[in-house]
């Protein structure tokens, strides 16, 4: 079974960057289409990201498109988020999550193991 560790998150000004990690131990994430989401204050987890085993595919929520980017160094056994021109929408708890079977999903009922959560916050 593979653990995930979050880590990057913190407070930033609207317009500014963050890169999120996502360090797994346990198990090589190679064998992993690995996903982002996210918890905004008092409302439900929603998708950000996705990213095939090797990366050769992504998918983002519409809301992210164009800012953020997902990729993945399988040799570290991690997974990136990188946010560019943060909007105080986005702030919200950040989760890695990984999925066992082949193919992206957007659907969080499709991965299996979660890390615990780095909070992002973007101050107006």
């Amino acid at each position: 079974q593979v653990q995930l560790v979050e880590s990057g998150g913190g407070l930033v000004q609207a317009g500014g960057s963050l890169r999120l990690s996502c360090d797994a131990s346990g198990r090589s994430i190679s064998t992993y289409t690995m996903g982002w989401f996210r918890q905004p204050p008092g409302k439900e987890r929603e998708f950000v990201s996705t990213i095939t085993r090797v990366g050769q595919v992504t998918d983002y929520a519409d809301s992210v498109k164009g800012r953020f980017t997902t990729s993945r160094d399988n040799a570290k056994n991690t997974v990136y988020l990188q946010m560019n021109n943060l909007k105080p929408e986005d702030t919200a708890v950040y989760y890695c999550a990984a999925k066992n079977s082949a193919g992206i999903s957007r659907l969080a009922i499709y991965y299996a193991t979660w890390g615990q959560g780095t909070q992002v916050t973007v101050s107006s």
